[in-house]
Formats: structure tokens, sequence, C-alpha cells
């Protein structure tokens, strides 16, 4: 008796991982699915700068940046600072309302990327900011980043 339960506990330490990981991959797949009707889930600056002026309060910026230097030198206002590889920390998921908007904005629009599916996943309304600070801060060093990156890079390939 002891044998079988043994047997089927060994059976079920497989088989019960194997389901979730397919149940998460079907749960994220119809995630992704969605992403095209609803824009990818990115914003203009300009479209969150009008809320702004507006005083709405059904949103949350949170700047995903890894050095927080950087969001103490200049920041969209109201946004909260949590680097992207800190966003899904039990300690910050208690900062995201579910009843508002989680906006996500990064140096390029790259890294905010990462975050925003597993959010949603979690039931968050979360959304990027098309090109990130790049679009927000005039003259914004991740712009020269990214062309002086291409430019090295020697893109682009087809010409």
């Amino acid at each position: 008796m002891l044998r079988r339960l043994l047997v089927v506990l060994m059976l079920l330490a497989f088989v019960v991982p194997a389901y979730a990981a397919g149940d998460m991959a079907s749960t994220l797949n119809a995630i992704l699915l969605e992403g095209p009707a609803n824009g990818n889930w990115q914003i203009k600056a300009a479209e969150l700068n009008k809320w702004i002026k507006e005083g709405r309060k059904d949103f949350l910026v949170v700047d995903v940046r890894m050095n927080p230097k950087e969001y103490a030198g200049g920041h969209i206002p109201g946004a909260i600072f949590v680097p992207y590889n800190k966003v899904l920390l039990p300690e910050n998921l208690k900062k995201y309302p579910k009843d508002k908007k989680i906006i996500l904005v990064c140096v390029t629009g790259q890294t905010q990327n990462l975050p925003v599916l597993a959010l949603r996943a979690l039931g968050y309304d979360a959304r990027t900011i098309s090109f990130g600070h790049v679009a927000w801060i005039k003259g914004y060093y991740g712009g020269r980043i990214m062309g002086g990156a291409m430019r090295g890079a020697g893109y682009p390939l087809q010409k």
C-alpha cells in the first residue's frame, strides 16, 4: 500500500508541474493574442501627458529604470520607482492597485516590456509608453544610445 502511494505521489510530482506549465502557457498565449487588438498595451507619451493635465487618477506610472539616480534626476510626475527586475516581488505588487492602469516606463521602451505580460497575467491592466523616456524627456540620452547602437551595429542591414 505504501509503495503504491509513493508511486502515485511520484507520478503527481511530474504530472502536476507539466499540466501547470501547459496551463500557464495557455493563459499567457491568450493574453498575447489580445495584444494587437489592444495596441499591444502601449500608450503614447502625449496621451499620458494629457491624462496628467486632466488630473485623472485612474493610473499609476511605474518607472522601471534600473538606476535610482536616473529616477532622481527626472521622472514622470507621480511616478514611483521600481526597477524592472523587482516589479514582481510581493512587496512591490502590493503597490499597484488593480483598479487602475499600471503604466511602465524605462529608458528606451525595451525593458519596460519585460514585466508587462506577467502583470497582465496577474490581473493588472498593465501598459507601457511607446519609446519610454525617450518620448517623454526632450533630448533624453536614451535616444542617443539607440541611434549610436544602431549605427555601431551597422543597421539597417538591408539597404
